[in-house]
């Protein structure tokens, strides 16, 4: 079986969503969701990552972060996987329900049944590399490692 999900109001693996209202602290500071900070750090060094991390909703935060006219930081398709890796791992440290539904998932496939988006989704056709799903299951097996020392 493979677990699909897009939208964070479709219970329980919406939350997996980087728009899911899940908090998490990192760089020492306090960010409203993931989203919020993995837009944030296209813009490293500069005023855009407050004016993101400020943004009243991820919608917004994702709006300010694919703003072209904004001055991208030179090395941002090289870290911006790591970026996600960092960022979904703290959203599962963080928050213990949302680890328990990830780890329930056991070795299920998790895909993001995102159809406009054959990076960090499935695309309209399943044939995006479903970059968020696979770093969803990278972070449960880290997890779940954890948990078995």
């Amino acid at each position: 079986m493979t677990i699909y999900f897009y939208s964070i109001h479709e219970a329980p693996y919406g939350s997996f969503s980087n728009f899911a209202p899940y908090g998490i602290e990192l760089d020492g500071l306090w960010w409203p969701t993931t989203e919020h900070y993995f837009q944030a750090q296209k813009f490293t060094d500069t005023p855009y990552v407050e004016k993101v991390r400020c943004a009243s909703t991820p919608k917004q935060a994702a709006e300010i972060g694919r703003d072209r006219q904004l001055p991208l930081r030179l090395d941002w398709e090289r870290v911006k996987d790591d970026v996600m890796r960092r960022a979904v791992l703290r959203k599962f440290e963080t928050h213990a329900a949302l680890r328990e539904i990830l780890l329930a998932t056991g070795e299920e496939d998790i895909v993001e049944n995102a159809k406009h988006d054959y990076y960090w989704g499935c695309g309209q056709n399943g044939s995006g590399k479903n970059m968020l799903g696979q770093i969803l299951v990278e972070v449960r097996a880290i997890l779940q490692n954890k948990l078995d020392k």
